[in-house]
């Protein structure tokens, strides 16, 4: 375990790319395993931090491992954001076409519209979501973080 938490920064997030964009493929576009992929990439970053640094978890070094932490989490959400651009604006190209069929797009009519569902739909997707692995990779590293302090006393 230790091998994998001493590796390269870069060569980490070559791997972070791969199986964001299979897990992006598995869900055909839809990033729900993206986001639960935020777990283990937040006890990563924790765990990284505090043994690559050897950091002494005090509280003067908290501040700058947390900034460290929000950081990387910004990185791996800010890629899965670039990869749900790719995959969804060429259909949102929809929105420009008066004659679309936005009902058999395959997409959830949530909404009394299906214009308007599919708007919600594409924000969803674009927006929402790299947001919520951003919030899943935090508080992942923060839960594992109050475990090593919790461990050092």
């Amino acid at each position: 375990m230790n091998k994998i938490l001493k590796m390269n920064k870069k060569k980490i997030f070559v791997v972070y790319i791969i199986l964001d964009m299979i897990f992006a493929g598995i869900g055909m576009g839809v990033p729900f395993l993206c986001i639960l992929f935020g777990f283990p990439v937040g006890w990563y970053i924790s765990k990284q931090l505090a043994l690559s640094k050897q950091l002494a978890l005090h509280e003067k070094n908290l501040s700058t491992i947390l900034n460290e932490i929000l950081k990387y989490a910004l990185y791996t959400s800010l890629f899965t954001f670039i990869l749900m651009l790719g995959i969804w604006v060429p259909l949102s190209t929809m929105l420009l076409d008066p004659g679309a069929d936005f009902v058999n797009t395959g997409i959830p009519m949530i909404l009394y519209n299906p214009k308007i569902s599919f708007i919600g739909w594409i924000i969803l997707m674009i927006f929402i979501s790299p947001f919520l692995q951003l919030i899943t990779t935090v508080f992942a590293s923060n839960v594992a973080l109050w475990g090593l302090f919790r461990k050092k006393g």
